[in-house]
């Protein structure tokens, strides 16, 4: 039932929302160049990797060492406003299509990410990640990691129908207010694997004291 409901939402959102897809694509071919779309390998149902989609919102600028710039030097004021309207996931909806993703799940973080899960935060792979979710209803890139893999744990062990048309109401009203969005994430949200490390680090010390 829930995959019926992520291809029908799917489905009518890329429909409804195709000009809104074709106008931000032509604006981004126009302000970034090719290509229009980002794509990154994120851990999927139980931590496959697929291809995630996003509308691109930043520079390719480097350094004179020929390293990227921090993204907060490369976003562009149109991929701030994409990033804070939301409107840059909007490709996502393709994947659901594709069955990599749900309209409602944990938000898929980066692979680099799968070794510092503890068992139980690795339930959140037992569902399909998603375009909104419950973390993303309660703070988003606000919340402390360890919140906000619980919250999506909690999901993936509770989750309904009922629930993700609740999800999907409020994620719209703070769509609406721009509530919690960060349009650079590096501002608020640190690297996880960076505090595990520094957190275990902090352990072992103490340990051996």
């Amino acid at each position: 039932m829930k995959r019926a409901f992520d291809v029908l939402m799917a489905t009518a959102g890329i429909l409804f929302l195709s000009p809104v897809l074709i106008l931000l694509a032509v604006l981004i071919r126009i302000n970034l160049g090719a290509p229009v779309f980002f794509q990154q390998t994120r851990p999927g149902l139980q931590g496959r990797p697929f291809n995630l989609y996003k509308f691109r919102t930043m520079t390719d600028e480097r350094d004179s060492s020929g390293n990227l710039l921090p993204d907060g030097q490369r976003l562009t004021k149109l991929g701030r406003f994409l990033r804070s309207a939301s409107l840059d996931e909007l490709p996502q909806l393709f994947n659901v299509l594709k069955g990599e993703m749900s309209i409602v799940g944990p938000r898929p973080l980066y692979m680099k990410y799968l070794s510092y899960y503890t068992e139980h935060e690795k339930k959140r792979h037992t569902v399909r990640p998603g375009i909104t979710g419950w973390a993303q209803i309660h703070g988003r890139n606000h919340l402390p990691w360890d919140e906000r893999l619980a919250l999506d744990v909690w999901y993936a062990e509770n989750h309904t129908l009922r629930l993700d048309l609740d999800i999907l109401a409020k994620t719209f009203w703070q769509v609406l207010r721009k509530d919690g969005v960060a349009s650079n994430t590096d501002e608020v949200e640190p690297d996880m694997d960076q505090e595990r490390r520094n957190r275990q680090a902090d352990l072992n010390l103490n340990c051996s004291r």
